[in-house]
């Protein structure tokens, strides 16, 4: 700061024993006195100043000394420390109030402490004294980052700021708080308004690009960055490139940017590890974390937490649980509970549910993402009472579901048939107005009331939603194929489409189920065809397989062997199955026979072909090849055992 006779305002530096250093000298205490007195000054002058003990750069509220005409409101609140705010007058008789300097100061070090209460205080004496277009700006920054962006952006909006650093304040706080399309707003108006973006705008306005998506405008941020030159000396700017382009899903695109950084911490490095695991790239985000240790960095608590969910997602059990030592030697769950959530979600993931709740009982605290993991771990691995019981839990323990623990906890109600329980639970999220606010929970809840028969139920609840995506369609058109209801399921395939949704290759294969259940042979050909020819999927094994179903069912033989020998990759075990059991059912020795031969190729023990193809001869009186085959089926089982044993 610049000096000067009244009004002046040091800037103190840190605390050495009992001196405090300034720009031009040192303020020492004496150890006897309250006095402060100045030494080493370049003029002698008489200290109007305002001084404070140790708080690292800034004049902290609390110490600052003020003449008895004028005391502030926010300082009344507590006492200042030392007794300098209740004897105000011993500081010096000729002591200044405050100027806007000294707000400004004073703002700055409410942000840090995110001390809205306070600051808001501070924000009504400016106003009283006039000052307020001189600390705008601070004003802009304190609400920006104690988290009032609705006061901030209105203060902005109405001083028309000139300053970069309240408009990437704002940018930024927007951002923290995944309001990316506010803070591409911000990030817009600011630049309309004349100003250029630095390398800490950039970075904020990266990370709100990554949180909508908005990859084309995170691409011509990076031509900006590069042709400024940025990039080459800013890891924390490399790295919100990285984390933008992996949260936009174009990995490649990362990966590029990682490999190009001239230096790369643990933090990079946990943005591309990150990236991986969203976007369901489990076994590059592996390698990506064994690559950053053989470099020599090591993993922090959120890289562990990314590739325990890597881990999971892979059911990479002995990998999660070498990690979860590693973790454990380090002492880092000694209070992350969201690092421990990660472990319980990755033991739930991989099914091993002993281990995910012993897990979850030592977390030193469980919040909704904790429980919900637990809940989900349950519902995945077929164990609903379980699931129903831990929910039960969670809310005896008043933590309120969201809509992931609803979504998990409705996947147990429709495992096991329990409609009246999906109801209550449907109520509830009714109750807290979350219908039609999140595609995964409305799917969920139409799968729930189809998997459990309610099918009105189920095509009500569809009925009444804004917004349907393909997902709870499809949860629908199984639910009708999975009761046999083909009418209704072709019905709800023209209504998606006339809402101008395409079905996928799972709604095909839950229609082509329909067909064969219902013994619909020509609609079920029509919808393979129209499969590819019309939606341009390519069939796959299900799809064939389905055909193999549909026309063995309805006893054309001929048609479904036609289907085996047409299918453009190799045959397997499912498909011969199928045609094997339609041959039992039909009475289709000849045929029967080579589907059995092919089946015990690929299995030379599935009891179930031996079996299959006993009952046929069986059934057309041919006992004699029946216990043929059953000895055939006895000798491969002893060759077995005798393989064992060797």
């Amino acid at each position: 700061m610049m000096a000067g006779t009244h009004g002046q305002l040091w800037y103190l530096g840190m605390m050495e024993e009992n001196k405090l250093k300034t720009s031009e000298g040192t303020l020492e205490k004496a150890r006897n006195s309250e006095e402060w007195r100045c030494q080493g000054l370049s003029t002698q002058r008489s200290c109007h100043f305002m001084a404070f003990p140790s708080f690292e750069h800034v004049i902290t509220m609390d110490s600052l000394c003020f003449d008895s005409w004028f005391t502030p409101s926010w300082l009344d609140e507590e006492p200042a420390r030392n007794g300098f705010a209740q004897d105000g007058n011993r500081c010096n008789d000729h002591a200044l109030p405050p100027d806007a300097t000294a707000f400004v100061t004073i703002l700055r070090n409410c942000a840090k402490n995110k001390d809205l209460r306070k600051g808001t205080k501070v924000h009504d004496d400016i106003t009283k004294m006039g000052l307020l277009e001189k600390c705008s700006d601070a004003l802009v920054t304190m609400y920006a980052k104690c988290g009032a962006l609705s006061k901030a952006k209105e203060l902005l909006e109405l001083h028309i700021s000139r300053n970069l650093f309240s408009w990437t304040a704002l940018i930024s706080a927007y951002a923290q708080q995944g309001l990316g399309k506010e803070a591409v707003d911000c990030f817009e108006k600011m630049q309309r308004a004349g100003l250029s973006p630095d390398a800490v705008t950039f970075t904020s306005i990266l990370k709100a690009y990554g949180s909508i998506g908005a990859a084309d405008k995170g691409e011509r941020v990076h031509d900006e960055v590069v042709h400024q030159g940025l990039l080459e000396n800013d890891v924390m700017l490399g790295t919100a490139l990285v984390d933008m382009y992996a949260k936009c899903g174009a990995l490649a695109k990362a990966r590029q940017v990682f490999q190009n950084l001239s230096s790369r911490n643990v933090i990079t490095w946990s943005a591309l590890i990150t990236g991986y695991a969203q976007q369901g790239e489990a076994v590059q985000a592996y390698a990506c974390y064994e690559q950053m240790q053989s470099e020599g960095l090591f993993p922090d608590a959120k890289t562990y937490a990314c590739i325990l969910k890597a881990c999971g997602d892979m059911g990479a059990k002995d990998k999660g649980e070498c990690i979860h030592n590693e973790i454990s030697r380090q002492g880092l769950l000694a209070n992350d509970f969201v690092l421990g959530t990660a472990l319980v979600d990755m033991y739930a993931k991989c099914g091993v549910l002993v281990k995910a709740q012993q897990v979850f009982e030592n977390l030193p605290h469980r919040d909704v993402t904790s429980w919900s993991a637990l809940i989900e771990g349950y519902a995945q691995h077929g164990q609903g009472e379980q699931a129903l019981k831990t929910f039960e839990q969670m809310q005896g323990g008043g933590l309120a579901p969201n809509e992931v623990t609803f979504t998990s906890i409705l996947k147990a109600c429709g495992a096991l048939g329990a409609v009246a329980k999906g109801k209550q639970i449907h109520d509830e999220i009714a109750r807290q107005g979350l219908l039609g606010s999140n595609f995964l929970l409305d799917t969920a809840l139409v799968d729930m009331y189809a998997k459990c028969g309610a099918l009105a139920q189920a095509q009500k609840v569809l009925d009444e939603l804004l917004l349907r995506d393909i997902s709870t369609w499809s949860a629908l058109i199984m639910g009708y194929a999975q009761q046999g209801q083909c009418e209704q399921a072709v019905t709800c395939l023209e209504q998606m489409q006339q809402e101008g949704l395409f079905p996928d290759a799972v709604i095909f294969s839950s229609l082509l189920n329909a067909c064969s259940h219902s013994g619909r042979v020509h609609d079920g050909h029509l919808y393979f065809t129209l499969l590819s020819k019309k939606y341009g999927i390519k069939p796959d094994l299900e799809h064939y397989a389905c055909m193999v179903d549909l026309f063995g069912r309805s006893g054309h033989i001929d048609k479904a062997v036609g289907v085996i020998q047409g299918m453009p990759f190799s045959d397997n075990l499912e498909v011969w199955s199928i045609l094997l059991g339609a041959c039992r059912k039909w009475g289709d020795v000849n045929v029967g026979r080579w589907a059995f031969e092919h089946a015990i190729q690929f299995d030379r023990e599935n009891t179930a072909a031996y079996l299959l193809m006993a009952d046929l001869y069986a059934a057309v009186g041919m006992h004699n090849d029946a216990k043929s085959n059953q000895a055939l089926r006895m000798d491969n089982e002893g060759l077995k055992m005798l393989e064992v044993v060797v």
